[in-house]
């Protein structure tokens, strides 16, 4: 296997893509009338609710000209944003979604109101790029936007304007009727007809393709929602996204006087418990498969809903997540196998990496999503950026764009602008299993990422101690035999990564140790046995303000020799007025003692 099975991989994906890509140009040339080539959209009888926290002060940041979305700004100085080319791909997409209205509704100001329809204005007359504006993720959110800020929009304008809002509405369900029709990804599809069943129940006048939206969104839903709540994508971001998008969606089923579908309210019921399992006592999400910062108000708006007593999930299969609590810590691991070809755009090669937090205070993370910038992200969703093992400064997987040696550079910008940065390869025996001895937590995993490349299973196991006390780990890199490995001269070497928080401070300790200290007064001690420890910059992708400095523990050694790597995390010093320390070091316990 190898090399040539991906770009074995790589060239079937390019034939199935051309195939698409053909019977997309022959769909269009022979399909029948839509079921809105003759609708108009007459009025707009509900406007839905939308979750998303808003904040006053972007609508001051928007009227003196200055837009910052996906971690980019751009200042217009009394020019429209439309005249400017977008700072990054992700820039465009919030800016041409219209989600940032709801900033513009906060301030509740004739001045925000006249702003908002000014924008809308331009964008329905035809300023902006309209390629930018094209993506079907970025009309589903358009077309979502304008529905729910439509009282903003709409308050105080002329008849004119009303008019052209409505054909802008009916033009944008009916373009994301007619994609559907052709095929879509399944993340697009989904989002597409999430937006068609919003227009299908907010607007009279297209009320036919309701019907047919309902039936695909239930569709959809059953089979990219698995049983345990995760989306098949594995990315949390999307999963909370699409939940800010499905809980509203619910109620206006119920404002017009119709039962939601039953894979809709199963799906939610599901989704909301698995976001519990993710989420640290800071109040974000763990940085898994496309994760970055967490909009820490709208995570609490969802678990809202999920009831404020509500436990959190710890045992997700089908998601490949699990975790572990034992009295302030927690651990949340992703012993799961890569998602399916078309969910992975944003997945990582993070299998067997894991956070670790104390109380508020994350201490192991894994360097997350940037928001912007397609080096920054290929370089986060690498291996080397999740605290899990290296081996021979390869990732468990390979994403297309990233490797060299697939296939032409032409065939790979082509595929990468069909459907994304793919993974093309990863591990596909993912095994994981959690037990229990007394009061510690044991987990184990094992992966065969790179056993194509190396000859080599990676296997870990964590063990909470009671109460918090510690957690102890073990890696083991086990030599497999596998058809098609190169010939190698010696094993290759492998690095165990641990990112620290930007908050922790790190200093390597005597003895060979290093200790961590929390802003909230805690410290942890590292120590190692089999391998070298070393104190290594690293960096925090996930940021709210952007790409921090942080510091990584990693420890060296030979893949397939010798015994494994033995690590722990001790408890020496508790927060003030948290009571006694967890754990004391043998000098600690000598010293009560006497």
């Amino acid at each position: 296997m190898g090399w040539g099975a991906d770009r074995w991989r790589f060239y079937r994906l390019v034939g199935r893509e051309i195939i698409r890509s053909a019977r997309g140009v022959s769909a269009r040339l022979t399909a029948s009338p839509d079921l809105l080539a003759r609708a108009r959209v007459s009025a707009l009888v509900i406007a839905p609710h939308d979750l998303r926290t808003s904040d006053a002060t972007f609508a001051d940041d928007i009227y003196a000209g200055l837009f910052v979305f996906a971690g980019r700004s751009l200042s217009v100085s009394g020019r429209s944003p439309f005249d400017y080319a977008p700072p990054s791909p992700e820039w465009a997409d919030a800016f041409y979604g219209f989600g940032w209205l709801r900033h513009l509704r906060a301030a509740d100001t004739a001045l925000a109101r006249a702003n908002a329809r000014a924008f809308v204005a331009d964008f329905i007359a035809g300023r902006g790029d309209e390629t930018l504006a094209a993506p079907v993720p970025v009309a589903a959110r358009r077309l979502i936007s304008f529905l729910c800020q439509s009282p903003l929009v709409l308050e105080g304008a002329d008849h004119a304007f009303y008019q052209a809002f409505l054909k802008a509405v009916g033009r944008g369900a009916r373009d994301l009727e007619r994609s559907l029709r052709r095929g879509l990804p399944p993340q697009s599809r989904l989002l597409a007809v999430v937006a068609l069943c919003y227009a299908g129940l907010c607007c009279e006048g297209i009320q036919p393709i309701l019907r047919r939206a309902t039936r695909i969104l239930s569709r959809e839903l059953d089979r990219q929602i698995m049983a345990d709540g995760g989306h098949r994508s594995r990315d949390p971001r999307f999963a909370m996204e699409l939940l800010l998008d499905l809980l509203p969606l619910r109620q206006s089923f119920l404002s017009r006087s119709l039962d939601p579908p039953q894979a809709l309210l199963h799906a939610i019921d599901r989704m909301l418990p698995l976001l519990r399992l993710l989420r640290h006592g800071d109040a974000s999400l763990s940085h898994f498969n496309g994760m970055g910062a967490t909009a820490a108000d709208h995570l609490a708006t969802l678990l809202v809903y999920d009831g404020a007593l509500a436990q959190p999930l710890m045992h997700a299969p089908n998601s490949g997540y699990e975790r572990l609590e034992s009295g302030r810590v927690v651990l949340v691991a992703d012993v799961g196998a890569p998602p399916p070809l078309p969910f992975s755009m944003n997945a990582g090669a993070g299998c067997l990496s894991f956070e670790m937090s104390s109380g508020p205070q994350r201490v192991v993370i894994n360097c997350g999503l940037p928001a912007s910038g397609p080096e920054l992200r290929r370089l986060a969703r690498s291996t080397a950026a999740h605290s899990t093992a290296t081996i021979g400064d390869s990732s468990s997987c390979r994403f297309l764009g990233a490797s060299e040696g697939l296939g032409s550079r032409w065939a790979s910008d082509w595929l990468i602008k069909r459907i994304g940065p793919v993974l093309v390869r990863g591990p596909r025996a993912v095994k994981s299993e959690r037990t229990s001895d007394g009061g510690t937590l044991i987990l184990a995993g094992r992966h065969d990422g790179y056993a194509a490349e190396f000859g080599i299973v990676h296997e870990r196991r964590w063990r909470l101690l009671p109460d918090g006390a510690g957690l102890e780990g073990e890696d083991a890199f086990v030599p497999v035999a596998h058809k098609g490995n190169r010939i190698r001269l010696r094993p290759p070497e492998a690095a165990i990564r641990f990112h620290l928080h930007p908050a922790i401070a790190a200093n390597a300790a005597v003895g060979g140790g290093v200790d961590l200290a929390s802003p909230l007064g805690e410290v942890w001690r590292f120590e190692a046995e089999g391998a070298a420890v070393a104190l290594e910059e690293s960096v925090y992708f996930a940021g709210l303000t952007g790409a921090r400095r942080t510091d990584q523990i990693v420890l060296y050694v030979t893949a397939g020799e010798g015994a494994p790597v033995r690590w722990r995390f001790l408890h020496i010093a508790q927060a003030p007025g948290r009571g006694e320390p967890a754990v004391r070091d043998a000098s600690m316990a000598d010293d009560a003692a006497r």
